[in-house]
Order: structure tokens, then C-alpha cells, then sequence
């Protein structure tokens, strides 16, 4: 009896030693799809933009509407700063980054919005939804009513911190636009995500967002990471009288998604002011994307002529951030992962696809095509752009959980 009760928790142990060293390596080598978007903040003039109307998996970036919800509270008056929210067993048990709350705790709104904007701490974050709507659940379904008033037509909330949920769902367009919500819905509160230092009971919380040091101009907003997105970013910055707000998902580290917002911000910037520039950092597909040795200081606007080089249009493949792209397509594949009579139904399988599969299916763009066979109208779940070992792989992985895989080369 004892030596089965050894050998069972030895089996035990190794389980869990197992499934430990399976996090830590999926945290490390993971990313999601990638998508990013650069676009002049009032104009909304889109100056770079890859896959940035596909689904994405949101990661910490929800607390951005989170901190919406609470700013219009605090601007209505229903709360102060100063309103205390006690937190429930519920909430202190929400996985990390946390505060480190303990049930029967109180925050205030201020220390809230302090721990969401630079610790991302999923246990405050869920204090407030319960704080405000009663559940977290309840204050989700009022998060994705105003994602809908604010035009963020795609994207449907779970919960108020970002973990992980196959349903919690955006797009990098709905990113920017809940981004430019919040600067001039709330200019009053907005500079909250400029700080770059939290004090909690003697512990001292650090900005993950280090766009705030290293990018001159940035002055916000907010990262987020879980492994089925990757490395997210939305970051504003302000430059010679424009400001951009840019949005990136899926990087495969927070150095490397840092410079790959730091490149496409500088080409954006370029543009406006006429300059001509080489995006350097064009994929994740590298460990570490190489660094910027040469971006252009930009000149002051004050009393001075735009260049008369002329401007990189996003929509010209001669672009150079399009280099080669149309030799690449020739070359791309696509995998189907499945045809329905409805459309609703081929985007809930893109998005359970990418789940299942976030690491080779990281650079595709996930589409609905709409077919007619037969007379009746099919609508086919399927992702494109792909090199071939990616579709390769996604169909290996997507078929051992049971989900219908083709792989082939694009037919365009």
C-alpha cells in the first residue's frame, strides 16, 4: 500500500513538473497571429496597416475598456477617486499579474486605475467590474454595449482583464478606435497611462508599456500578453503636431513587439512629414528582430517646408515595407478549416482555429470567402499568406484537435 501510494505521487509530481515545463516553454516561444495598424489619430488616415481588420485575442489590452467604463463613471459622477471597492474571494483568485489582494481588501478607484495602467493586475481589475456591475460577467456584456456604441463593430468582451478566452475578441482597427475613445473622450484622466510608477502596501509596480522611455513622444497606452495573442501593444505618440496611435499583436517577445512599434510609428511619422523611410523590423519571424540603427530625426514643423520627396502610400506595392510581396504571394498557402451555410459560423471557427493553432497560424490573415455551389451559398472559414511549413503544421495541430484542416498553395 505504501509503495502504490509512492509511486502514484511520484507520477503526480511528474505530471505537474510536465505540464509546468510546457508553460514555460509555450510562454517563451508562442505568439498569435500577427496584425498591426498605424493611422493618424484625427484624420484616422491609415498610415501602415497589416491584417488590422482580422480577429485577434485581446490579451490585457481589455483593461483599456475597462478604464473606459470607469473614466465615463468618474466623469458622470456616479464615483469618485476616492470610491472604495472591497474585493470578493472570487476576485483575488484571478490568475496573474496581480496586486496580491487578499479577500475582504479595499482599494480605491484611484489605486484601480494606477494597478490596471502599470501592474495590469487582473485581481483589481476584477475588483472593479464587480465594484461597478455587481459580477464580472455583468460589467463584460456592459464593456462590449459600449464597444459597439464606440464603432468597435468586432469585438465582444469575456471578462474585464483580458485572460484568456476563446470568445474575447478584437481587431486592431477596434483597438485604434477605442485608443483615440479614450484620449478625447477623457483628456482629464488620459495622462493616468503616462505613469510609469505605482506605490501599493510598500511594493513599488513598474509600467510595462516601455514605449514611455524609449520612443520620444509616447505618452501611453497599454500592453498585454497571453500566449494565444502574443505580445500586444496599442501606444499613442505625439510629433510635430500629429499624434498616431499604433497597434500591434502577436509579437514573439516585448522586446521585439517594442521595435516593431517603434519602426512602424517612425514610418508613419515619415510619411506626414514627407520623409522617405525603410521599415526595418517587417515580421516576428526571428527571435529578435534586427535593431534600428538609422531612424530619421524629425525636423520641426515650426516655419519649415515639407520634403518634396514623395510620400510612401500604403496601398502601393512598391512600397518598401512591400518589397517582394508580390513574388511571395506566388509562393503563399492557405489552409481551410472548414465551409458553413452561415458566416457567423466560418468567423467562430477562424476564431477556434486560432486558438487551437496560434503559433503557426501567427502571420496568416484569417477571411471569410463566400462561395455558391449547388445553388446554395456556403460561406469558407480559411487562412491565407502562409509559408508552406506553417500550413503544414497548423493542419497537424489543428487535426489532432479534431478540427477539419486542407492545406494547399493560395490560388491567388
Amino acid at each position: 500500500m505504501t509503495m502504490h501510494w509512492i509511486q502514484h505521487n511520484h507520477l503526480l509530481v511528474l505530471a505537474v513538473l510536465i505540464l509546468a515545463g510546457s508553460f514555460f516553454f509555450c510562454h517563451r516561444a508562442q505568439a498569435g497571429p500577427y496584425a498591426a495598424l498605424v493611422a493618424e489619430l484625427e484624420s484616422e488616415r491609415p498610415l501602415f496597416e497589416r491584417n488590422a481588420n482580422e480577429l485577434r485575442y485581446p490579451a490585457s489590452l481589455t483593461k483599456m475598456m475597462t478604464l473606459y467604463l470607469v473614466f465615463e463613471s468618474l466623469a458622470k459622477g456616479e464615483i469618485t477617486s476616492n470610491t472604495v471597492f472591497r474585493a470578493s474571494r472570487y476576485a483575488v483568485l484571478r490568475p496573474p499579474s496581480r496586486l496580491g489582494l487578499q479577500a475582504g481588501n479595499s482599494i480605491t478607484v484611484e489605486q484601480g486605475i494606477l494597478a490596471l495602467v502599470t501592474r495590469s493586475a487582473n485581481d483589481a481589475a476584477a475588483v472593479i467590474a464587480e465594484g461597478m456591475a455587481g459580477s464580472e460577467s455583468a460589467f463584460a456584456q456592459l464593456m462590449t454595449e459600449k464597444a459597439r456604441e464606440l464603432g468597435m463593430s468586432r469585438t465582444v468582451y469575456r471578462n474585464a482583464s483580458g485572460l484568456p478566452d476563446p470568445n474575447q475578441v478584437t481587431t486592431a482597427w477596434d483597438q485604434f478606435r477605442l485608443g483615440k475613445s479614450l484620449y478625447k473622450d477623457f483628456p482629464q484622466y488620459y495622462p493616468y497611462f503616462s505613469t510609469t510608477q505605482f506605490q501599493f502596501q510598500g511594493r513599488s509596480f513598474h509600467n510595462h508599456n516601455h514605449l514611455l522611455k524609449t520612443y520620444p513622444g509616447a505618452d501611453g497606452i497599454k500592453t498585454g500578453f497571453v500566449n494565444a495573442s502574443g505580445f500586444n501593444l496599442v501606444a499613442s505618440a505625439r510629433r510635430g503636431g500629429y499624434r498616431l496611435i499604433g497597434v500591434v499583436f502577436g509579437g514573439t517577445s516585448a522586446s521585439a513587439r517594442d521595435a516593431h512599434m517603434r519602426d512602424i510609428l517612425d514610418y508613419g511619422f515619415a510619411q506626414l512629414d514627407g520623409r522617405e523611410y525603410t521599415i526595418r523590423t517587417v515580421s516576428f519571424d526571428e527571435p529578435e528582430p534586427p535593431a534600428l540603427l538609422s531612424r530619421p530625426k524629425l525636423p520641426e514643423r515650426s516655419g519649415q517646408k515639407p520634403s518634396s520627396k514623395k510620400k510612401v502610400k500604403l496601398a502601393d506595392n512598391t512600397s518598401p515595407s512591400n518589397k517582394g510581396e508580390n513574388e511571395r504571394r506566388k509562393d503563399a498557402w492557405q489552409v481551410r478549416v472548414g465551409s458553413f451555410t452561415a458566416k457567423k459560423s466560418a468567423e467562430q471557427r477562424l476564431t477556434q482555429a486560432l486558438k487551437a493553432a496560434p503559433y503557426p497560424l501567427r502571420h496568416a490573415r484569417a477571411m471569410v470567402a463566400a462561395r455558391t455551389k449547388g445553388g446554395k451559398k456556403l460561406y469558407l472559414a480559411v487562412f491565407n499568406g502562409m509559408k508552406k511549413e506553417d500550413a503544414v503544421a497548423a493542419c497537424k495541430a489543428l487535426k489532432r484537435k479534431r478540427i477539419e484542416c486542407i492545406s494547399g498553395k493560395s490560388s491567388s
